[in-house]
């Protein structure tokens, strides 16, 4: 039995960000049931080539932040990029986002886009309901534009009907315009987004993970040690190597797991989400350049977006990220989508004469979260039960949201402030 003050469960970004934020004095211990951190920011290196799990590409609103990281970083080359983001469209590039760049479309599809975006803000127009995330895009956007492009393509990455989620579901990260972006757009393209420029080191995402691991003292960190049951009642968390007893747990687990751990009621229907199989390929000869990532809404396509990391390294071997949406239920047979993938990403005109020499393949699951009015209401209140015994649930899945992962180090910051254990890690004193 291990008697500590802050017990952490995770050591993903939010796990290790909460355990920077109390820095190596306080009596901590985070249980990883991995036996390396990073969570979903693994880095995988093969033959060469450098893959995450899955594309993590850094953006940050808070200037200190990256600071603090980059300091901990000493000897890696970080690339900041300008993003060059496309929606492939019945064999058109158009820029992404695709609703305020219609006009890059064939002229006839132009017309009926514009034609519904203009009816759809009209005043004169009776607005349509908003009650979920479908009926948000048709409200706003109108038929052409959400039947194009955005119900197909998120469709496709959440692996659900968009009217079982809520209509902000993707809050600050949905690309939102108004009829005069797309015109003044027409005359002076300006594409600009939350994450315009992104930055990204050459060892991998795992390079963030190990900048904010070493604030934490090597005692503090248990690998392969994953929490099995956790009794509220006495404060104690049990694994297969002994239990701890804790005046406050912070946990980033998924959050219903997080519910089941701790033997909380509660509806399972209610916090769906889907799965993602992540395809890294490496192939002998370079590919399209000056192109990031490539959106594909085509249903006839199995993946709905592709990652291009040599066209951030700079590297002159094509090296793919490809990312395939699945149901939470479905069982994926992982050779017959490889091979579906490698005949799409030709037919694409990704691929042509290149041939693949190394590849990798990880299932994220969950992947993204659906988030409604009922996950959100029940998150809520759950939470506020968990925490009358100490217990705190945080990060994308602890939160059961659609987050960014500076988000989650922001949320660690703030909850390790609320509790009273922030002692290092000077940030904006907003933050």
């Amino acid at each position: 039995m291990t008697e500590v003050n802050t017990l952490i469960v995770g050591a993903g970004i939010s796990g290790l960000a909460a355990a920077a934020a109390i820095g190596k004095n306080d009596d901590f211990v985070i249980l990883e049931r991995d036996r390396e951190i990073g969570g979903y920011c693994k880095t995988v290196i093969c033959d060469g080539f450098t893959w995450d799990y899955s594309g993590h590409f850094f953006h940050f609103k808070w200037p200190s932040i990256e600071q603090w990281l980059r300091d901990r970083m000493t000897g890696q080359e970080i690339r900041t990029i300008t993003k060059r983001s496309f929606v492939s469209y019945h064999g058109v590039r158009v820029d992404f986002p695709f609703q305020k760049n219609i006009h890059q479309l064939p002229r006839h599809e132009f017309i009926d886009c514009l034609v519904d975006l203009f009816l759809a803000r009209s005043p004169d127009t009776k607005k349509l309901p908003e009650t979920n995330f479908k009926e948000m895009l048709y409200s706003r956007y109108g038929r052409s534009i959400s039947e194009k492009f955005l119900i197909p393509y998120n469709e496709k990455v959440y692996a659900t009907d968009l009217a079982n989620l809520d209509r902000d579901a993707m809050g600050r990260f949905f690309p939102h315009i108004d009829f005069h972006d797309v015109i003044q757009n027409m005359r002076s393209t300006d594409n600009s987004s939350y994450n315009s420029t992104f930055i990204y080191p050459m060892g991998g995402a795992i390079e963030y993970a190990k900048a904010l691991a070493s604030e934490l003292a090597p005692q503090s960190l248990q690998l392969e040690e994953e929490v099995e049951h956790i009794n509220l009642a006495s404060k104690t968390a049990y694994t297969a190597k002994g239990f701890y007893r804790f005046n406050r747990l912070v946990s980033s687990m998924p959050f219903p797991t997080l519910l089941v751990k701790c033997g909380i009621p509660h509806d399972s229907k209610v916090f769906t989400c889907n799965k993602v199989l992540v395809f890294n390929l490496g192939f002998d000869a370079k590919g399209p350049q000056d192109i990031h990532w490539l959106y594909v809404p085509n249903r006839d396509r199995c993946f709905y977006r592709v990652g291009f990391y040599d066209n951030i390294f700079d590297a002159p071997r094509m090296s793919l990220y490809v990312e395939i949406g699945f149901p939470m239920g479905a069982r994926i047979e992982v050779e017959a989508e490889r091979k579906r993938v490698l005949k799409d990403l030709r037919a694409e005109g990704i691929v042509d004469e290149q041939q693949l020499i190394a590849e990798h393949y990880v299932i994220l699951s969950p992947a993204y979260a659906h988030i409604t009015s009922q996950s959100i209401a029940e998150h809520a209140r759950l939470s506020a039960e968990l925490s009358k015994f100490g217990v705190y649930s945080i990060g994308r899945y602890g939160n059961w949201t659609y987050c960014s992962i500076e988000d989650n180090i922001v949320e660690a910051r703030r909850l390790m402030t609320s509790l009273g254990l922030a002692r290092t890690w000077p940030l904006d004193s907003t933050v």
